[in-house]
């Protein structure tokens, strides 16, 4: 998505344009669900000067009670107006926000901030990330009651064709509203599960790219509902298929290079590169309960799905954590494979970003890489090679994240704490609860 270039003069000059009648304040709460303040274009001046309030007490992990007044900024070259509805009586308009104190300071719980926090880290030292996710999702069929279900309305497997791929019209309306709001769609298919698919849009830098995952899952979700539809962001809704993941790209320039390659470097490349590996290596299980932030996450992270486990890097193949691709030159970038779309972008890529970056200035090398299939070696021989495990659930992610000073200099303690409380109640939450798989197993036997 193009970064335009927009100020307070053109905003309210495209809205007057484009007849539009609301703007919606887009922001994410710490978790990673989107959030918006509605308002009427005649207070959209006052909305570009910082002036929009709202209560952030009642937002998850926002603030106490006692200070709850917070303040909308909005980013001007996020405006954009809604697709669906141009040619409406009531076109709606977008901007993405930070989170404002009173006393106009960045608020300590803001994700936005967070990342940008990290990214001037980068800058400081030279360089500028670039990010590209695999963001998949599904389509399932709704209820006689429009609720959502479970069942896949076709049975298609990857790259699969209409009749097959019966999610065909859906994707490519999600397309064309995503390249009407700027989008550069790289790939649009069928993945490898009944009813899952994958949009991939051009990368960009790391803030521009968490801004469009935000406005990415609203649009996919958007879309579906006009179809019948429904989409999931959930990373294991079915049992015995693929999950979900959000594969991410990512390399740094310096002065419009990419810092990644070296053509003299073993594999073509360059120290920093191998550092950045050793450092999301050396901080993988640390940085786990944001990149995978729910109980359903560690139903997908498990062997034989294409789902990394296993803390290592390759170039070759796909079960190790951190894959190299094969482009070289400009293309050079290392994958971390477990991710899941889930996730709050901001912190994720403030975490990835920030171990890479640790990796360069403590200089972390990172093992020999691995480049035989990790699923076939025995647990003996995975030892040997000195390969870890990611967490295995979502409790064991949140103990290592609550050890991990790294993780908490990063996101500060306002959100480091808010987070794992919010995610250690998410799990008693699911401990406590009677699942069908306990009764279908236990209700007749005992």
């Amino acid at each position: 998505m193009k970064k335009n270039a927009y100020g307070k003069k053109d905003v309210l000059r495209l809205a007057e344009e484009n007849n539009v009648r609301s703007i919606r304040m887009m922001f994410m709460d710490i978790t990673g669900v989107n959030k918006n303040v509605e308002i009427p274009v005649e207070d959209l001046e006052l909305a570009l000067d910082g002036k929009i309030m709202f209560d952030g007490s009642s937002i998850e992990g926002f603030s106490r009670i006692e200070e709850s007044d917070m303040f909308l900024a909005p980013d001007p070259s996020s405006f954009t107006v809604f697709p669906w509805t141009k040619g409406t009586k009531q076109p709606v308009a977008r901007m993405i926000c930070d989170i404002k104190t009173p006393e106009g300071e960045p608020f300590i719980g803001c994700p936005r901030s967070v990342l940008k926090k990290v990214i001037k880290e980068a800058s400081d030292m030279g360089y500028t990330m670039a990010a590209g996710p695999e963001a998949e999702f599904f389509l399932f069929l709704l209820d006689e009651k429009g609720r959502p279900t479970v069942q896949t309305h076709d049975q298609g497997g990857y790259f699969d064709l209409s009749p097959i791929d019966c999610g065909e019209d859906a994707r490519k309306d999600m397309v064309l509203y995503l390249e009407q709001m700027g989008f550069k769609i790289e790939a649009s298919h069928h993945e490898v599960a009944p009813g899952q698919h994958e949009i991939d849009f051009a990368y960009s830098d790391a803030l521009t790219t968490a801004d469009n995952l935000a406005t990415f899952r609203m649009v996919v979700r958007t879309v579906a509902r006009e179809h019948g539809l429904h989409s999931t962001f959930m990373p294991k809704p079915i049992f015995g298929i693929n999950g979900s993941g959000m594969h991410t790209h990512q390399s740094l320039f310096k002065k419009g290079e990419n810092i990644f390659f070296d053509p003299k470097g073993e594999y073509q490349l360059s120290k920093e590169c191998k550092y950045y590996i050793g450092g999301l290596l050396k901080y993988a299980r640390e940085i786990t309960a944001v990149l995978n932030p729910l109980v359903n996450s560690y139903k997908r992270l498990v062997p034989d799905y294409e789902a990394p486990v296993y803390i290592a890097w390759s170039q070759r193949n796909r079960s190790p954590l951190v894959r190299v691709p094969a482009p070289r030159g400009k293309g050079t970038r290392v994958e971390l494979r477990s991710p899941d779309p889930s996730c709050n972008p901001y912190l994720a890529f403030a975490l990835m970003l920030k171990a890479g970056l640790l990796g360069i200035k403590n200089k972390i090398e990172p093992p020999p890489p691995v480049d035989e299939n990790i699923y076939e070696m025995d647990s003996h021989k995975r030892a040997l090679a000195g390969i870890q495990d990611l967490p295995g659930s979502l409790i064991e992610a949140v103990c290592e994240m609550e050890r991990s000073e790294m993780v908490r200099e990063t996101l500060g303690d306002h959100i480091f704490n808010h987070f794992i409380t919010a995610k250690k109640l998410e799990w008693n939450a699911y401990n406590m609860e009677v699942h069908t798989w306990e009764l279908m197993r236990y209700l007749r036997v005992y």
